[in-house]
């Protein structure tokens, strides 16, 4: 594995849950740990009765995964609730129902850590890991945090071969953090949705295909912007590039 710079304070990791399990204590943001553990204080009415996570939200998915989702941060009342991404939320709603349509989850639900859902072949994450306020992270909390993604991507490399990135400021993040492993094309690639690019790598690892989905916000959702056919057909896409059955 390359050297991770700027990795916080910490030795590289030796695997993807050691990487997790690190995530989960990073206070290196000031304002995002004042407000990810102020909404889990606080907490919404109608989530009074639950313990919120209320600390960063790791990866979800399994270590050899074919395809990565990138997002852009937890929602505060959804992974920062409960402790998974897009798990909880009307944007995971549509995530996973989108994904085990094609058949890249086991359920179509994601409700709670502990509730049977599986990804296959898919590991989701975001370059922002606390739940920041308004959901627009700082470019320097972007920038803090983006060690960490380029740790996931690093353990991730040998069978990444899609990505499905959501929204431009992922977009936007991951490129930087692509351009560690594969050649990004200058001028860089524009977002938008169903843009398919192919990165080719620094050595000889396989290519990577990057692929564009308008986030599944409810800005997007509601609006009819973003329907589940639009997002059903960019994950296969990505899905046969991937070259998954």
């Amino acid at each position: 594995m390359p050297d991770l710079p700027d990795l916080p304070d910490l030795p590289d990791p030796s695997d993807l849950p050691d990487l997790d399990r690190r995530v989960t204590t990073c206070r290196r943001c000031p304002r995002l740990v004042a407000w990810r553990e102020e909404v889990a204080e606080v907490k919404r009415a109608a989530f009074r009765d639950q313990d919120y996570w209320g600390r960063p939200v790791p990866g979800f998915g399994p270590a050899d995964a074919r395809i990565a989702v990138v997002g852009l941060a937890p929602a505060a009342h959804g992974a920062n609730r409960t402790g998974r991404m897009f798990t909880g939320d009307r944007s995971g709603d549509v995530l996973y129902a989108a994904m085990h349509a094609v058949g890249l989850a086991t359920q179509p639900t994601a409700n709670h850590i502990g509730d049977g859902l599986e990804l296959l072949g898919v590991r989701i994450t975001s370059p922002v890991k606390c739940a920041p306020p308004a959901n627009k992270p700082t470019p320097r909390e972007r920038d803090n945090c983006r060690p960490w993604l380029v740790g996931e991507l690093a353990l991730l490399r040998p069978t990444l071969r899609a990505v499905v990135v959501l929204g431009a400021f992922g977009w936007q993040a991951l490129l930087p953090v692509l351009s560690a492993f594969w050649t990004v094309p200058t001028p860089r690639p524009k977002f938008g949705h169903a843009a398919h690019v192919v990165l080719e790598p620094h050595d000889t690892e396989a290519p990577l295909h990057l692929f564009g989905c308008y986030h599944v916000s409810q800005q997007n959702t509601f609006t009819g912007r973003l329907t589940p056919r639009m997002v059903e057909d960019v994950f296969t896409s990505a899905k046969a590039a991937a070259g998954l059955s």
